[in-house]
């Protein structure tokens, strides 16, 4: 029998992992890591944060990440979903042929705007276990520090696809947008709304900024653009927040 065990490990600081989590990853028969061929800084830090955790030799196996492909969205995101599903699969067969514990470290916590979950479920003969960790949410709200919400306000966490195609959610004082591919605040009218940028968070090239959106989105457009050419890729999140009327 396979368990995997989905660990997640906060936003690439190795100080962000909990004692479960360390615990988890010493326990492990074999670590897999994930490699991205256009980011695979993240593989090498999902390897050093394993180095600096680890008190016991644990095999640490690298696989091919495979890449989303197809027009329709959700149709490619199924396709793509079952193809690291078979990549976990032929990865634990090929290095635990008896079974054992498979730990994967999942970037923040595994059910926040992540797919682990739903991947593993494509697997009904392997059992499975999620420790929590720190999200992306609570880095940004941390290195700005802000509350997540104003007073007995509400909050909406959405991603920048959504908030590019319906526009600010009904109901919302604050808004949390993740796995925004682009600027999608830039679609909104900025009058009285503030924005909490941060990039590569919890990582030695961290980015912050902040400010009325009219005047901080401009710069936080321009320094995204160049980060993500310096870099090849980027991580980013921000809240935005409407003031009282």
């Amino acid at each position: 029998m396979i368990v995997l065990q989905l660990i997640g490990i906060g936003t690439g600081n190795p100080a962000h992992l909990t004692g479960e989590a360390i615990a988890a990853l010493n326990a492990a028969d074999l670590i897999l890591v994930p490699r991205k061929e256009n980011a695979p800084d993240l593989a090498d830090l999902r390897e050093a944060i394993c180095a600096a955790v680890l008190t016991r030799p644990v095999p640490i196996i690298a696989f091919d990440m495979p890449v989303r492909a197809g027009e329709d969205y959700v149709q490619a995101v199924h396709a793509w979903h079952d193809a690291i599903a078979g990549a976990w699969r032929a990865a634990a067969a090929t290095h635990l042929p008896r079974g054992g514990k498979v730990a994967l470290l999942v970037w923040g916590d595994p059910s926040l705007y992540d797919s682990t979950l739903r991947i593993a479920a494509r697997l009904p003969d392997v059992s499975f276990r999620m420790v929590p960790g720190i999200t992306s949410v609570q880095a940004l709200t941390a290195a700005h520090a802000i509350p997540l919400n104003p007073l007995a306000g509400a909050v909406t966490i959405t991603t920048g696809r959504l908030l590019r195609s319906h526009g600010w959610p009904p109901e919302a004082d604050t808004v949390v947008v993740m796995l925004d591919g682009g600027c999608a605040f830039e679609t909104l009218d900025p009058v009285g709304i503030t924005i909490w940028w941060g990039a590569y968070l919890g990582m030695p090239q961290q980015a912050l900024d902040q400010g009325p959106l009219a005047e901080a989105g401009p710069r936080i457009a321009a320094t995204r653009a160049a980060l993500r050419a310096r870099q090849g890729w980027i991580m980013d999140i921000y809240l935005l927040r409407k003031a009282p009327q």
